[in-house]
């Protein structure tokens, strides 16, 4: 993702933000419509040089009215335009109809809606739906923008891609899955997550030369966050250092046949650079734990009864859940180290368990995939993917504790702050045992002394610019481990 503003906003604000240009600053609306159009258009001409013909879809707002100005800028340079209009010109209002007017009056016309889209050579301009949609696309938009889908054409979307809800970054009904979309003044938080990075596709922003003071005019709803953001909290270590200043991690989990799981949040332990690092796993897991990761101190259950009563007074932080399955033996498990008070990074099958019987935990981390989180939310898996932000906040306010909801666009939340949305990380990391990984990796560093929220931020970033970089390989075919190896160099930046 190119360069972007870091603060992020609800429609309703970027809304206001508009209006304060338009009423407080003095800048005409027009003038505003007309860089914004101007914007996407010379975006449009840089992606697309071989372009040869432009299909411009315009609906009836002020998006609509974009829509023209990109149609009259293409028309004046000598391209074959056509408007699908589907709000008659007379109905509009305002700036969006003076674009229309301005577009007709110097030739250009309109297309009917009906007709086949081109197949070669044409880009789709995306002017049909705006940040107000509420309701969910029907009828002949909703046949309009699957149309749009099946021809495979590249398009461009003008602030959003319509159908997708900048509020929770939802699909409402269907949605363009646009390849390059502008937006404007301030950033929608519903681009950055669930539906919203593969509908957006590539995001480009413009401020439309409005100054500073006027993002300035409304706190934050969230903040758009990554590697580059939290780097600077890994400080060099002071030369006398030694194990005991870097914290001691305590896995628990491992359950018959699920043993890989503790192995894996023990190595993102180990390499985020937690000082010593112990696993409490089913007895059959340990000579295999031992030889994937030597570094680690591994008690089985079985051959010593009181394995948890020996290392949880020692820990630092309990990485809680990696396959620790749901019958007696881990729900035992969970109970003596929620009882210790230590503070928890909680996942997997513990929190599976924890939805069975919600408590407060003020002193974890919750890191549930969409999944887990409906099971602690007792909602579906929709409902949490149709409104992200919502879901996030439930899970804080709930079990009153730091929360990562993972997926596209993961969010973290919890403390005094608005939540994040780590824009890091990609589909190859869509595989079994990455989640183990990102847990070792937050109790590594919730050991080495940082907050619960700055942990599970910093987290999130390292564990999504070590998935970038090993997918430099190819997306797919990779496997959790492959970012064991670039996590090293990350919490080390020069």
């Amino acid at each position: 993702m190119r360069s972007l503003p870091r603060p992020l906003f609800r429609p309703e604000q970027v809304a206001r933000l508009d209006r304060y240009a338009i009423d407080v600053l003095g800048v005409p609306g027009m003038e505003l419509m007309d860089r914004a159009g101007g914007f996407a258009y010379a975006a449009l001409r840089a992606t697309w040089p071989e372009m040869r013909s432009l299909v411009v879809l315009c609906g009836g707002g002020n998006n609509g009215g974009d829509g023209y100005v990109i149609a009259e800028l293409a028309r004046r340079d000598g391209f074959p335009v056509s408007v699908v209009a589907m709000v008659e010109s007379s109905r509009l209002k305002g700036d969006a109809a003076s674009a229309a007017q301005r577009y007709l009056g110097g030739g250009g016309h309109l297309r009917r809606l009906d007709e086949t889209l081109p197949t070669a050579g044409a880009v789709v301009v995306d002017a049909l739906l705006g940040t107000g949609l509420e309701r969910p696309v029907a009828r002949d938009w909703a046949k309009l923008i699957d149309a749009v889908t099946a021809s495979g054409l590249p398009v461009l979307s003008v602030d959003i891609p319509s159908g997708l809800n900048g509020e929770t970054g939802g699909v409402l009904g269907t949605a363009i899955r646009a390849d390059l979309t502008t937006t404007f003044i301030g950033l929608k938080r519903g681009l950055f997550t669930g539906a919203g990075p593969s509908c957006t596709g590539d995001l480009l922003y413009s401020d439309l030369a409005l100054p500073p003071t006027v993002v300035e005019q409304e706190v934050p709803a969230a903040w758009r966050t990554d590697y580059a953001a939290v780097r600077h909290r890994l400080r060099r270590r002071r030369r006398d250092g030694h194990k005991g200043l870097y914290g001691h991690v305590l896995v628990v989990g491992g359950d018959h046949g699920t043993g890989g799981a503790v192995i894996m949040a023990a190595g993102g332990a180990l390499r985020a650079g937690a000082g010593l690092v112990s696993v409490v796993t089913r007895s059959a897991h340990v000579s295999p734990l031992l030889g994937a990761c030597p570094e680690a101190m591994v008690l089985g259950t079985e051959d010593v009864p009181d394995a948890l009563d020996r290392l949880l007074p020692r820990a630092s932080v309990v990485a809680l859940g990696p396959g620790l399955g749901t019958a007696a033996w881990g729900r035992t498990l969970l109970r003596a180290c929620i009882d210790s008070g230590k503070p928890l990074v909680v996942d997997a099958d513990a929190l599976n368990l924890l939805a069975d019987t919600p408590e407060a935990l003020p002193q974890a981390i919750l890191t549930p995939h969409p999944g887990e989180a409906g099971r602690l939310l007792g909602m579906s898996t929709e409902a949490v993917q149709n409104d992200r932000w919502h879901a996030l906040g439930l899970l804080c306010q709930r079990y009153q504790a730091t929360a990562i909801l993972k997926g596209a666009g993961t969010l973290i939340g919890g403390g005094d702050r608005p939540p994040r949305v780590c824009t890091g990380g990609n589909p190859g990391m869509a595989t079994g045992g990455t989640g183990d990984v990102l847990t070792g990796i937050c109790a590594g560093l919730v050991a080495q002394g940082l907050t619960l929220a700055e942990a599970a931020e910093l987290a999130v970033c390292l564990h999504a610019e070590a998935g970038d970089q090993a997918a430099e390989h190819g997306e797919r075919g990779m496997v959790a481990t492959d970012l064991l190896e670039p996590l090293r160099a990350l919490v080390n930046p020069i």
